[in-house]
């Protein structure tokens, strides 16, 4: 918990230098909000809720071990479960700004640190509950919306040391491939598909998009212009003769050329690629999209994002753009600990321990211990007059790095004697020079 409290730290000191401001949303959400608005995989890895009372009352009937079973259990989902577990927070934070919107002042910048969950299959990086810290901006579509965005990525991962590639896409543009190859019809089972590249890689999503539909001809069209090598610029001009008969295409290459241009010059300590490769499999996404990825392991995604241009008229506030990103909370933790990121001095709360030697040297003590704590020290008196070795080793395992003896010898001289635990070195100070040491 002090590693992920250190984590949680940096990323809402980020969110706050930035001008974003908290709200918090309940952990369960009626179902009709959450349905349809993940796709249909997503639908899928939501944890619905029982209802209350005697909810199999008035179901239709059925031969439950009938060839049908699956189908009539999904079907009566609706008639015995009514709420469930949210699944991400941006959904329920558009029903939030339709429920809030009276009070709220737009653009309106908000961060969001809570738990999700889904009904997964756990493995490395992948957990049935996690936690997720967004930053979303709604109620404006300026691009330069999706610069901050990039901005705070990137001082996000360059404080916690980790260093990561920022992958950007737009879905207009993947909506203009679809347009090219002939498919547009195939949109949503393209880009999920596509979605799943980095984890199955080409051949599969070939063959997956194969069983979905799409013909041998565009699937031979779209190979190549997902494999695109080259710089953002080079990227863009071969799309730009692809699109030519798209306008939904062009205006989505349009806003990546705007959004790459004013990145430029601002001092990025990570790298920032165009993807068109990059899909988020998420249905609500409609503009710019957001992938981070670590450069030193591999995990998959710390980051998404992307901008929903209409995502709050399901709840009847059509036409309000918003943008925002995810920080995967859980996944970053795994990449620190691998990589050894977590400093040192985060191990041990307590930064210094007094040893008890007595009934005598306790009353003693605990005066000196006020002082350290009024002074913004983190600090413990053992509570027992054990063995000198024993509260030394409690010292040891709790990683505290300085150790506070106070005897007779010391409380006759008005000193106390602080051991280093890391050095070894043992040392008399006077109480206020003590202080100013474990500040």
């Amino acid at each position: 918990m002090v590693r992920r409290i250190y984590i949680f730290d940096i990323i809402r000191n980020v969110f706050q230098i930035f001008g974003y401001q908290p709200i918090e949303t309940p952990a369960m959400e009626n179902l009709s909000t959450l349905m349809g608005k993940y796709g249909e995989e997503g639908d899928k890895l939501l944890f619905k809720i029982l209802n209350s009372g005697n909810y199999l009352d008035g179901l239709p009937g059925t031969t439950m071990y009938g060839p049908d079973t699956a189908s009539y259990l999904h079907d009566i989902t609706k008639h015995i479960a009514g709420k469930g577990l949210r699944y991400d927070l941006t959904v329920p934070f558009a029903r939030y700004v339709v429920q809030h919107q009276n009070e709220l002042a737009f653009p309106f910048k908000r961060y969001q640190i809570q738990p999700v969950w889904r009904a997964d299959r756990p493995q490395k990086g992948r957990y049935r509950e996690f936690f997720q810290c967004d930053v979303d901006v709604i109620g404006s579509n300026s691009l330069l919306n999706e610069v901050e965005l990039t901005q705070i990525i990137d001082a996000v991962f360059t404080k916690l040391g980790i260093r990561v590639t920022i992958r950007l896409n737009n879905r207009k543009a993947l909506a203009g491939i679809a347009e090219a190859i002939g498919s547009p019809e195939k949109f949503a089972e393209l880009t999920v598909s596509i979605d799943k590249l980095d984890k199955i890689g080409m051949d599969q999503v070939i063959t997956e998009l194969t069983g979905r539909g799409i013909p041998p001809k565009a699937i031979e069209t779209l190979r190549p212009i997902l494999d695109l090598k080259g710089n953002a610029n080079e990227k863009f001009e071969i799309l730009s003769g692809l699109f030519q008969s798209s306008e939904t295409g062009r205006k989505g290459l349009e806003e990546l050329q705007i959004l790459f241009e004013t990145l430029k010059g601002l001092n990025f300590k990570n790298n920032v690629d165009f993807d068109i490769a990059l899909a988020r499999g998420l249905s609500y996404y409609t503009g710019t999209i957001f992938e981070v990825i670590a450069m030193d392991a591999s995990i998959g995604s710390l980051c998404g994002g992307g901008r929903y241009d209409d995502l709050t008229g399901i709840f009847g506030l059509p036409g309000i753009s918003g943008v925002g990103i995810s920080f995967g909370a859980d996944r970053i933790y795994d990449v620190m600990h691998e990589l050894n990121l977590f400093p040192d001095t985060i191990q041990a709360a307590t930064r210094a321990l007094l040893v008890n030697f007595g009934k005598t040297e306790e009353k003693y003590c605990l005066k000196f211990l006020a002082n350290l704590r009024s002074s913004g020290i983190p600090s413990e008196l053992y509570p027992d007059s054990a063995k000198l070795k024993k509260q030394m080793e409690y010292a040891n395992r709790k990683n505290i790095p300085f150790v506070i003896l106070i005897g007779k010898d010391e409380m006759e001289s008005g000193q106390v004697t602080i051991k280093n635990m890391h050095t070894g070195e043992q040392k008399p100070y006077a109480p206020e020079e003590a202080i100013k040491l474990l500040s």
